[in-house]
């Protein structure tokens, strides 16, 4: 008892009084500069709108210019004008956390989007961690099943690991990410869907998770509308959601769709406060803050965050400056190809251009052997495309060749997976190994 009185004694003694307010005097586009208050990066502030209801709106320290403070608000900024006050909150944006939050659908801030009162019990977590101690990770030793045959058999997964999906618009990816959710053998999935257009957010909902896949997702939703800062919280709000189950000792699928809009926020905001613009317009904080964003999920000594990053690439270009950046930093990639897209091969993934770092390590040395087979069949055949096409080849030349023409409509038939069709791990590692011989049982 006398030990709890002294812990309220010290609180009281450490609580600050006094309310520290500032003055707005300058608005540039993105940007509100303001004269105070006594404020670090990152804090969240609040400016009083002159409306009669005591409106406020939330904003973040990002930068100083001189004696100013430069704030990016959380939304529009229609009704500040001169002189609006600013009130420092002393603490960085924190959300509400916890096992209620399965099965809803929340904005960048982490309130619901359907208006109904989140559930009691929730606790409150910061949005903006540091990564693991990477002594303190444990290795990646166990698969996942991730339920897509291509995935699962030929670039297996780990249950921990942080893989990249790279593709142009319109190639399947929300697809691929709603069969991943659906299929997934991880306890829980949060999905941040992050400079979409507003129209897609249901359509993914409903259509591509479903209600199979919603049960045991959290959504976080910033819309392309929405001001560069709240895209950018959407993703650390995802993140933070995702750390606090892996803490609870839960295995975790984090998708982001797109780590690529994610960038571009960074960059306008970036660009407002000065920044001198880089590589293809985006500054130097974008390549700061990705590592620290990606490097957050991963494995730790209570439970595993498995993530899938989309990029979406200007062109098919896989060289652009966000997809090298990005590829550099996880743990492997999974290429959709247009041209598979194009002749109805879906999900549209091109296994030989893409890779995951970890499978040797979570798979037998037999899974490992039929994997390679496979791989080279495809390779062979996809060298001698042209050749075997117009009718160049002839049969018997090359015992390699011929192996690869027999294997290949079968290869291509197991490839495909139908958006409802489901998959276990241990069925694609059973049809795998048949592939080699020509069959696809």
């Amino acid at each position: 008892m006398e030990m709890n009185k002294q812990l309220y004694q010290n609180a009281i003694a450490q609580t600050d009084t006094y309310k520290r307010f500032g003055k707005i005097h300058r608005v540039v586009g993105l940007m509100i500069e303001s004269k105070g208050p006594e404020v670090s990066i990152g804090d969240v502030c609040l400016i009083h709108t002159p409306s009669q209801n005591g409106k406020t709106i939330k904003a973040e320290v990002v930068g100083f210019n001189n004696e100013n403070v430069i704030l990016m608000p959380f939304k529009e900024v229609r009704e500040i004008s001169p002189g609006s006050l600013v009130e420092a909150t002393g603490t960085s944006l924190k959300v509400k956390v916890g096992m209620g939050l399965i099965g809803k659908v929340l904005d960048a801030m982490g309130s619901p989007l359907d208006n109904q009162p989140l559930p009691k019990g929730l606790k409150s977590y910061p949005t903006d961690q540091q990564p693991p101690n990477p002594m303190s990770r444990p290795t990646i030793k166990e698969p996942l099943q991730v339920g897509v045959k291509a995935i699962d058999s030929l670039l297996t997964m780990g249950k921990g690991q942080r893989v990249g999906i790279f593709a142009g618009s319109g190639v399947g990816k929300s697809t691929l990410m709603g069969m991943i959710a659906r299929n997934s053998s991880a306890s829980i999935n949060v999905i941040a869907l992050i400079g979409e257009r507003g129209r897609e957010v249901r359509e993914f909902i409903e259509n591509d998770l479903g209600e199979e896949g919603l049960r045991k997702s959290v959504v976080i939703v910033a819309t392309s509308d929405q001001p560069a800062l709240m895209r950018i919280k959407g993703a650390y709000t995802a993140t933070a959601i995702s750390e606090y189950f892996r803490d609870m000792g839960f295995q975790v699928n984090l998708m982001m769709d797109s780590v690529t809009r994610v960038a571009m926020a960074q960059r306008e905001i970036g660009l407002a406060v000065g920044e001198p613009p880089t590589t293809k317009g985006y500054t130097p904080s974008v390549f700061a803050i990705l590592p620290k964003l990606l490097e957050r999920t991963g494995t730790s000594k209570f439970g595993t965050v498995t993530a899938f990053y989309t990029v979406l690439v200007d062109g098919d270009d896989m060289n652009e400056p966000i997809a090298d950046t990005v590829r550099g930093i996880l743990d492997g990639h999974f290429v959709l190809d247009r041209k598979l897209a194009e002749q109805n091969q879906f999900p549209a993934i091109n296994v030989l251009r893409s890779i995951s770092r970890v499978m040797n390590q979570v798979v037998d040395s037999r899974h490992r052997e039929a994997a390679d087979n496979v791989r080279s069949l495809l390779a062979t055949y996809e060298e001698n495309r042209e050749l075997i096409q117009i009718g160049a080849y002839k049969k018997g030349t090359d015992s390699n060749i011929d192996a690869s023409i027999r294997a290949n409509p079968a290869i291509v038939q197991f490839l495909k997976q139908g958006m409802y069709e489901q998959s276990t791990y241990e069925e694609s590692i059973k049809r795998l190994a048949g592939l080699n011989n020509g069959s696809d049982r």
